[in-house]
Formats: C-alpha cells, structure tokens, sequence
C-alpha cells in the first residue's frame, strides 16, 4: 500500500499539450482558454485503485468535505480526480490530494475530521509533511495507533523525546495529557524507564463535594479516574491492577510526592493549573536521575481558591532561560474531540477578550472620572 502511495508524487506537465498522466502522476494545464478561461489552470490526479475507496471516504464523505474546503472545483470519475480553477487554488488542491493520497497508502482510516486537520496545517504553510505527521505512531495496540493529529501535537511530542522537563498548556480537548502518557507506556515498554508515576492535585472543579466515605483509596479514587480511564487505552485492562501492585505504575494524588526523589521514573503531572506556586516548585524537585517530568495543564480553568496563585501561570517567568525545560503550547486549533469544543474554547476565549477590554474601558473610565473630580474640588476652593 504504502508503495502505491508514494507513486503520487507530483509530476507536472506545464506544456500546452495535454496527453494522460501516467498512474499516480498530476497533469497540469494553465493557459488562456484551453484551461477553462483566462487564468484558470486544471490538474488530473490519477490515483490508485486500491487507494480510491479509502480517499473517498464511505458515500464520499470525505469528498465532500473536501469540496467544501478547497477553493477549486473538484470532479471525480473512476479514478481521476480533476481539479479547476485559480492556479494558487488548483495548486494547493493538488497538495492536499497527494498528501491524502499518501496517508492512505501508509494505511490510516481517512474521516472529515482528518482531512479538516490536512486542510489546516497545509494552510499553516509549515513547511511539514501532514502525511507524515498524521502517521508518527507512539504506540499501538489491537490493531489501534495513538499518534500526534496536529502539527503542534507532534512538536509536543518531539519536544518530550528531546528534553528532560516538558510543559504542555493548552485548552481541553487538545491531547496534553492522552500523548505524554503515550509516551510514558512508550518508554517504558522500551525499557527506557522503570516505573510510570501518574499525579494530579486533588481539588474539586468549583464544586464541594463535602465528606467522602470510604478507605483513603475510595476517597482519592475519583480525582485520579481520568488517568486510569487514559491507561486502559493503552495497556491490556487486565495488567493494570498487576503493573499498579507491583509499583511499576502508580497513580497517587500530588500531596504524595513530598520528601521523594523518583528515579528512572516517567513523572506526568496532571491538571497543573490547581497547584500553588509551592507545590510545583515540591514537585519539579521530585526529578531524579534517569527520569523524565511532563506537567500538562489549562490556565483558563484554574479550580484553586480565590486568591491562590497558579502555579502553572507562573512557572513560565520562574524558570526561564533554564536549560532542558520546554514549554509547549497547544490552542484550539490542536482540539481533537468533537469538533464543537474547538468552537466552544474559541468563544470562552472571545468572550474573554472583550470582557477583558470592557474592563480596561471601564478602569480608565473611572480614572478619569476620579480626575475631572479632583479638579472641580480644586476650583471651588480657589473661589
């Protein structure tokens, strides 16, 4: 498969002539009329039989989106997809489809949410491949492969190979904390690691929850559920309870932490916004030889008490310019759960901007109410 996708390379015919292109291959056109009109260009890909259906996408759903994302008119028959329009649109069409082309030959599962990312960091003109970002596998299991789907998300996983002390931040949704534990299974299957210790602050979501009944363990439980529920994801859900009692992986509230060194150990820090500047400082503290840290965390939706500093909002300031720490950031755009979270986060945030702006307006207002005041007193005591 992956062999008939690398025959999709764009190969350009810019002669007048038009002729077919061998399988694989774009033909290209652009001129004053036998293109479609002046300034339009038109592009046949011819794509592998296997490959069309995967493309394609089940009743041509990907079709679809596809058609809705690019600027050029796009036709399909058989095997040939032809593209019309501007030249820049023909072009940037003739991307997308090779690159598409190229990531179901190397065997992923083509959906509208893929080709919307394909569409985006091709847009973002990074330079990278969306082929190959869209299929750097971490780990894989029954048949199923957890990988970056944003450029930024590979970046984000670049960044934990390459440096000793990672900090992820960004919005819910965007895969902070489903990657770094990727890569914590990753490196201990490797045996890059001995243990994976998973940790969390334990602090109500702007809820009071009140006594708890139970063992310390039942009351702790809840807090921790969503690093289980990532865990079972990627390990056997029979092992866990075993790697779990036998210490290879633990799963314990920050307050644990104190007084340890943790040694060739893979350390994630979960939900790091709802930790004082004190706790951080413990727990970056915590890194002993061997071992490797990623803290992840959202600054928007900070649960700490009124007047307690987060600790995440300001580690950025504290630990600058220290070398073997990088701060990742993930936005939106890196959103990969329903595409309404992406649309949610982005107005919160649109939200807080003009929140934010209204209440400069409204300080600078009072100012200069404050001011005009002072100076009328000041004239009635001159009379």
């Amino acid at each position: 498969m992956a062999g008939s996708a690398a025959r999709t390379a764009r190969s350009v015919d810019t002669t007048s002539g038009g002729g077919t292109a061998p399988a694989g291959a774009a033909n290209t056109t652009a001129g004053n009329g036998s293109a479609g009109g002046p300034g339009r260009a038109r592009s046949s890909i011819v794509v592998p039989d296997p490959l069309v259906l995967g493309l394609l996408g089940s009743q041509d759903e990907n079709l679809r989106a596809l058609e809705g994302l690019v600027s050029a008119d796009v036709h399909v028959r058989g095997n040939e997809v032809t593209l019309s329009g501007a030249p820049a649109d023909v072009a940037f069409a003739e991307r997308l489809f090779n690159e598409l082309v190229t990531l179901v030959g190397k065997g992923e599962h083509l959906k509208p949410d893929v080709v919307r990312r394909t569409v985006g960091m091709l847009s973002a003109d990074s330079g990278e491949s969306p082929a190959e970002v869209l299929s750097l596998d971490i780990i894989s299991r029954r048949g199923r492969s957890i990988r970056p789907k944003t450029l930024n998300q590979k970046k984000y996983v670049e960044a934990i190979d390459d440096h000793t002390v990672v900090f992820g931040i960004g919005p819910a949704g965007t895969g902070k904390t489903y990657l770094a534990m990727a890569k914590a299974v990753q490196a201990l299957q490797a045996k890059q690691v001995n243990r994976i210790i998973l940790t969390r602050p334990a602090v109500e979501a702007g809820e009071r929850l009140g006594y708890l009944p139970g063992t310390l363990y039942e009351k702790i439980d809840p807090y921790l559920r969503p690093l289980y529920d990532a865990l079972h994801d990627m390990i056997d859900p029979d092992s866990v309870p075993r790697l779990t009692q036998a210490g290879t992986i633990e799963v314990a509230p920050l307050a644990y932490m104190r007084g340890r060194t943790l040694n060739d150990a893979f350390i994630i820090l979960d939900e790091a916004q709802n930790t004082t500047l004190e706790q951080m400082k413990m727990f970056l503290t915590r890194l002993g030889f061997g071992s490797k840290i990623v803290v992840t965390g959202d600054v928007t939706q900070v649960d700490l008490p009124s007047g307690a500093t987060s600790g995440l909002r300001m580690v950025r300031d504290v630990l600058e310019g220290v070398d073997d720490v990088h701060f990742s950031t993930l936005t939106s755009n890196d959103v990969v759960r329903h595409r309404l979270v992406s649309d949610i986060v982005e107005a919160y945030d649109r939200w807080h901007a003009r929140h934010d702006n209204n209440s400069d307006d409204q300080e600078e207002s009072d100012r200069g109410r404050g001011s005009a005041g002072r100076q009328g007193r000041g004239r009635r005591r001159d009379r």
